[in-house]
């Protein structure tokens, strides 16, 4: 009974995890496809800027993987609150940067936006790399 418990607390925070993070995804996505056209169409990009219907897969692939790291990190015996909460303000400012760029059309705002949200990610790996370090070295170093 223990073991189904814990799987079933393992499922739902998944779960939960997948609707915070895909809702920042969903609110991002939506500005986007409200205010991008035809503004986007008509900035000068780089030719090596992707094709347009690489966007989705792409960007559904990545908080598909952002929602994995914070469950991983969720069911560590050393998880930290703060990094949580780090973890919830980066889809903040994730979710703003697509306002800011595609809504308001501000790309000196959107430039700083995520040079911020850089920050938040290179701060959050660290994190999640140093608890399953941690989590490594207790688990080879243990007697059981």
């Amino acid at each position: 009974m223990y073991i189904f418990n814990m799987l079933k607390n393992k499922f739902l925070t998944f779960l939960l995890f997948l609707a915070i993070t895909f809702s920042a995804s969903f609110i991002g996505g939506l500005s986007t496809i409200t205010f991008k056209e035809p503004w986007y169409s008509l900035l000068n990009k780089p030719t090596f800027n992707p094709p347009d219907w690489i966007f989705g897969p792409v960007w559904t692939s990545l908080y598909l993987m952002m929602t994995f790291s914070i469950w991983l990190y969720w069911h560590t015996k050393n998880r930290d609150m703060n990094t949580v909460y780090i973890y919830l303000i980066h889809l903040i400012f994730n979710t703003t940067w697509s306002i800011v760029f595609f809504v308001f059309h501000n790309m000196v705002l959107a430039l700083l936006v995520l040079i911020i949200l850089i920050a938040f990610i290179i701060n959050l790996i660290l994190r999640f790399k140093r608890v399953k370090m941690w989590s490594a070295t207790r688990n080879c170093c243990t007697p059981t």
